[in-house]
């Protein structure tokens, strides 16, 4: 408490001093609106290719798989702001996919586990 005090007591205009750096941290509103375009043409191709069925069954669910892809990098980088700039960006990226490979994991060894199961029980 009298460490935050004393922060208070030596800025100037009464709040609180923070070594948060808003520049790039939260991005601005040209990133947000680059990212919500970009979300929204990725979300419309597919959905045209589908609709307009003029490819093949396997060309489609390919293109639709990739650029799925394409927009789960572009929600990372628009809309979460992991990147490999800063070393705060570096972290969360680490977290992230450390987060998501354990994900992965307890959910993709429970399948096989369930699969397994179900396999044996039908012997």
């Amino acid at each position: 408490m009298a460490l935050h005090d004393a922060k208070l007591a030596s800025n100037t205009d009464g709040h609180a001093s923070s070594t948060h750096n808003s520049d790039d941290a939260h991005g601005d509103v040209k990133s947000y609106i680059i990212g919500f375009v970009l979300s929204v043409v990725l979300t419309a191709i597919p959905f045209t290719l589908v609709m307009n069925g003029d490819f093949s069954k396997v060309t489609t669910i390919w293109s639709v798989v990739t650029l799925g892809l394409v927009q789960i990098w572009v929600h990372l980088k628009y809309f979460l702001h992991l990147n490999f700039v800063t070393e705060e960006g570096r972290a969360n990226t680490f977290s992230f996919l450390f987060s998501a490979l354990i994900i992965f994991m307890v959910v993709g060894l429970s399948v096989w586990i369930i699969y397994e199961s179900n396999a044996m029980m039908m012997y």
